[in-house]
């Protein structure tokens, strides 16, 4: 369980792909892997992965189809920034929202528009998902917990428009 409050950017070192069927991450960062034991849960770019050999200020992860397919940690490569966050221990202080780091499905960025010390994003998905998502209710973007001020139906297209 995580609370889409990212802890700290990582960068990717490497990226090792066996076709689309999985792929092994190398990640540095700084302070996540601080206490961090093989087998604990990390969420790269809000998802949730587990650590699979860590050392020092260095860690890897396995990403199995399903995640490449359904996220963008499969567009990754060398040298990539990643939003990073630890998991939420047990009684642990929960700031934020709840975030599983069961990713779903990707989105698109369409609009941000600057408002004073804040801003707006306009965020198109899939029409699948786009069912489960509540006005008022939180979604996470690239692991970021957002609350969500307005929810609308697709724009139309005009003709001859993709």
């Amino acid at each position: 369980m995580f609370t889409g409050i990212i802890a700290e950017q990582g960068q990717v070192l490497s990226v090792e792909r066996d076709g689309d069927a999985s792929a092994t991450l190398r990640l540095r960062a700084a302070g996540t892997t601080e206490g961090l034991g093989l087998g604990g849960s990390i969420a790269v770019n809000g998802v949730c992965l587990t650590a699979t050999a860590i050392e020092g200020k260095e860690f890897s992860v396995d990403v199995m189809g399903e995640t490449l397919f359904r996220s963008t940690i499969g567009e990754l490569a060398a040298g990539d920034s990643v939003n990073l966050e630890r998991c939420v221990p047990a009684g642990g202080r929960l700031d934020g929202h709840v975030v599983q780091g069961h990713v779903d499905g990707v989105g698109q960025l369409l609009e941000r528009e600057a408002l004073g010390n804040w801003e707006r994003l306009r965020f198109g998905v899939p029409a699948n998902l786009a069912r489960y998502i509540a006005e008022k209710g939180s979604i996470a973007i690239d692991g970021v917990s957002l609350t969500v001020t307005a929810v609308s139906p697709p724009r139309s297209r005009s003709p001859g428009s993709k």
